[in-house]
């Protein structure tokens, strides 16, 4: 009776603490959060109230002059993120069927094991990799080529005219493509090895191929799981910073071209952000870079809510 009256006592003092502690959790993390956006909005108030909306569309950064656009950066994020996702998503799935459904346990182990390695590579070592490898290859064979291939077309002549300088829209894609895959394939394999064996087995039961087996039954059950990993690939593809750096070429102009020499917001945030005086405009606007990036952010999470809430009530 003792015994019971003591473990009663501990669970009525252990409960009210785990309790508050979860509380204290949920609200540091909601504060940080606020306090995040609190600096970036003040800190760049003054960027919005001299340049008002024109701030969004202006394509121009001139510290000299005093004018500071976020036109060039915002392109370069939305336009560098959507390419890699459009390379990335179909590479991670393919390696993900692949690893799941097609591999040896043998060679699914040593493989996914990899891949888990890959994701854990620092992204400047992507940046090192892009410069050495990516960019002579861009200059010297894929630009060349597409000029050759496309330079005599009245609308695609546009998007590979330019000196061939090998860093660029394209490049920066490619190097974002690379990185963010491991990243995703890994949670794409932790999310199709988490489906039960019942339903691949009562799909190919049924006479289902395996493509069948992952349109029909893998993918609506992995829904979830599935547009995690790419919100997850373009959540780092737009705030990736050391490995644009490197490949993006540090140009803040609007080009057509995909291999002209363009900027980010993160890689602008990185390379003139200790030159910028306490107090400046251009601190001021690089602050309001990092509030629109994050507000970016927000309604990329919002979206990828709004597309499972749906889904959900589909399936109702």
């Amino acid at each position: 009776m003792t015994y019971l009256t003591s473990i009663k006592a501990r669970h009525r003092t252990a409960d009210p603490f785990f309790r508050w502690l979860a509380i204290a959790s949920g609200c540091g993390t909601l504060v940080i959060v606020s306090a995040i956006i609190a600096v970036m909005v003040a800190g760049g108030w003054k960027a919005f109230t001299v340049f008002g909306p024109r701030f969004l569309i202006a394509n121009v950064w001139n510290p000299v002059t005093q004018q500071f656009g976020a036109a060039a950066p915002l392109f370069g994020t939305l336009a560098s993120s959507v390419f890699a996702m459009i390379v990335a998503v179909p590479l991670a799935f393919g390696t993900t069927f692949w690893l799941t459904m097609i591999a040896p346990p043998r060679l699914f182990s040593v493989v996914s094991m990899a891949v888990q390695l890959l994701a854990a590579i620092p992204s400047i070592i992507f940046g090192m990799w892009g410069v050495l490898v990516v960019v002579p290859f861009v200059a010297h064979v894929a630009q060349p080529f597409a000029q050759w291939l496309f330079g005599s077309t009245p609308i695609l002549s546009a998007l590979v005219t330019g000196p061939r300088f090998g860093t660029g829209l394209l490049t920066t894609a490619f190097v974002l493509a690379i990185m963010i895959t491991p990243s995703m394939t890994a949670v794409l394999c932790d999310v199709f090895t988490a489906i039960p064996p019942v339903l691949r087995e009562s799909g190919y039961g049924i006479g289902a191929t395996r493509w069948e087996v992952v349109r029909y039954i893998m993918l609506p059950y992995s829904r979830e799981g599935f547009i995690g990993s790419i919100v997850l690939g373009m959540g780092r593809a737009m705030g990736e910073t050391m490995a644009v750096t490197f490949v993006i070429g540090d140009n803040n102009h609007i080009s057509w071209s995909l291999f002209a020499p363009t900027n980010s917001i993160a890689s602008l945030i990185a390379l003139e952000f200790p030159e910028s005086p306490t107090g400046s405009l251009k601190l001021a606007s690089l602050l309001a870079l990092g509030a629109i990036l994050m507000a970016i952010s927000f309604f990329t999470l919002w979206c990828s809510r709004w597309l499972l809430t749906r889904g959900s009530l589909a399936r109702c």
